[in-house]
């Protein structure tokens, strides 16, 4: 009996499961991915710091991860993606003093921590809002989870992995090294570690400096504290993610992803603290992105070349040339293997939004175009170039995520779509079946899997969101009879040829003129 059509796609899509490469920076080579639960996906990333605005450096990741995560769905896997968000405790010891970065920029920006947090917060969110990455299933904070940071330092202790000192707790890194692989992840080995550490202020209550804090003791004037068996203090940054995982994915999940910056100390502390406490390995497969340079340099303050969002959209930083569509700057993400390096600069972004035009203007160009079944004239051996061309873009993304050959074949494509707008290749070229794989692959993969949207589309989207934010404001004005404020918003739109309507009920509806 032959499945429905919706079927048999959902029965190739789950034999397409086992076809999945993907590369474990753990085991540094190729894997044929298989979930723990057949079916589901549990899949983690490290969120941002939300000590100020996310920059370049950030899109990469969660676009990334964006991707995976819907390509992943589009194989047919039920798909659980935990992204955090870092609110308390961030320190870096290594090179450094450990000092939360929260509690110091609330000092320095005279807010309170949980309204510096809040501001960040937002930013970030209405900046993958513009990037139209998919909300996570779960978004966890870490000042929401306290309690499962201290329970799982307690199951540390008891395990004899950590040890207090002065309202302080330090992870035992030289024995637990003892017994397991610590450094596989990053690659570093432990006795260089313990060797080349530097002794930083504050931290000589170490047994050695290659011990990372799973608590930290707070002095009076530190603002973020909380109660623990061991005084008050917060939490490390390690910890945190370690605590939220466990928490919504178990003591074992399928995905860890994350930039290649974190790869230590951070995921090789998680790893370590996650392996006593669960007593497992916490990780199948983790998967990092490599670094954003700027015209070949690292990002870095020292440069002048850190580039927040909020200037990379208006164009408002001295690196700029002109301001940057958030889809433009998706596209030139994709455009480069997730794993190596992608160079940003003013020609390589202006380069992508050009391709980006062009690949959009063949793809509405496409859905524009219809089959004329009284002039059948197949090209069979164009017919077979375009199928072969589709059949490929599984192929590379089940290759390791390989988006940019998926956009080679598309651009590939995107000369007989011309065509046949054009009318110098009839539609009737390819065989019915064909021209329709053809119209559903573009959009299942430029809209579905690569998250992309035309720049009018999302244009349309920022003002359908400023019109609500408007009426809103006006509704609240009106209910405080401020009716200035109400008619000056209204008087103002009309001016710009934007009719403001009141409709029964207080509600409001507008229209362009």
């Amino acid at each position: 009996m032959c499945l429905p059509l919706e079927a048999c796609s959902l029965k190739l899509k789950f034999a397409a499961m086992g076809d999945l490469k993907v590369y474990n920076s753990y085991t540094r080579q190729k894997e044929i991915f298989t979930s723990i639960t057949p079916g589901h996906v549990g899949m983690y990333v490290c969120g941002p710091t939300v000590s100020g605005e996310s920059h370049l450096g950030h899109a990469r990741p969660y676009i990334t991860f964006d991707v995976i995560y819907r390509y992943l769905q589009y194989l047919g896997y039920k798909v659980r993606y935990v992204r955090n968000i870092t609110d308390a405790g961030h320190f870096e010891e290594e090179g450094r003093e450990a000092v939360d970065k929260i509690a110091t920029k609330a000092v320095l920006e005279k807010l309170e921590p949980m309204e510096l947090v809040t501001k960040y917060t937002n930013l970030f969110h209405w900046a993958m809002e513009q990037f139209n990455t998919l909300k996570p299933s779960i978004e966890p904070t870490a000042t929401g989870h306290i309690v499962e940071q201290i329970e799982m330092i307690k199951l540390i202790m008891e395990a004899g992995y950590a040890y207090e000192v002065n309202g302080s707790v330090y992870f035992d890194v030289k024995k637990y090294a003892a017994g397991h692989d610590y450094g596989k992840l990053s690659g570093r080995v432990i006795e260089d570690l313990l060797e080349t550490t530097r002794e930083l202020e504050g931290q000589e209550e170490k047994r050695d400096t290659a011990d990372f804090a799973l608590w930290k003791n707070a002095a009076p004037e530190h603002i973020m504290r909380w109660q623990s068996p061991w005084g008050v203090g917060y939490p490390g940054w390690h910890i945190e993610c370690s605590a939220m995982a466990t928490k919504y994915l178990g003591a074992q999940f399928d995905i860890h992803g994350g930039g290649m910056d974190l790869l230590f100390p951070h995921h090789e502390s998680e790893i370590a603290q996650s392996t006593i406490c669960n007593h497992s390995a916490p990780v199948r497969y983790w998967i990092h992105n490599n670094m954003i340079t700027i015209n070949g340099r690292k990002m870095g303050k020292s440069y002048n070349n850190v580039i927040k969002l909020t200037e990379l959209f208006s164009g408002d930083h001295p690196i700029l040339e002109k301001a940057y569509h958030p889809m433009t700057v998706r596209f030139f993400i994709l455009q480069t293997h997730y794993r190596s390096t992608l160079d940003f600069s003013n020609e390589a972004l202006q380069a992508s939004e050009k391709g980006l035009k062009r690949l959009w203007g063949a793809y509405e160009k496409l859905g524009n175009l219809s089959m004329d079944n009284s002039q059948q004239t197949i090209d069979t051996e164009l017919d077979e170039k375009i199928r072969k061309l589709i059949a490929e873009f599984d192929e590379f993304m089940n290759d390791d995520f390989s988006t940019a050959k998926v956009l080679a074949n598309m651009f590939e494509i995107v000369p007989v779509i011309n065509s046949m707008k054009d009318k110098i290749i009839p539609v009737s070229a390819l065989s019915k079946e064909t021209f329709e794989l053809l119209q559903t692959s573009f959009k299942t993969w430029l809209e579905d899997i690569f998250g992309l949207q035309s720049v009018s589309e999302a244009d349309n989207a920022k003002l359908q969101g400023v019109m609500q934010l408007l009426i809103d404001i006006r509704k609240e004005a009106k209910s405080r009879k401020d009716f200035a404020t109400s008619d000056k918003i209204r008087n103002q739109l009309a001016a710009l040829g934007i009719t403001l309507k009141d409709e029964k009920g207080g509600e409001m509806s507008w229209s362009v003129e």
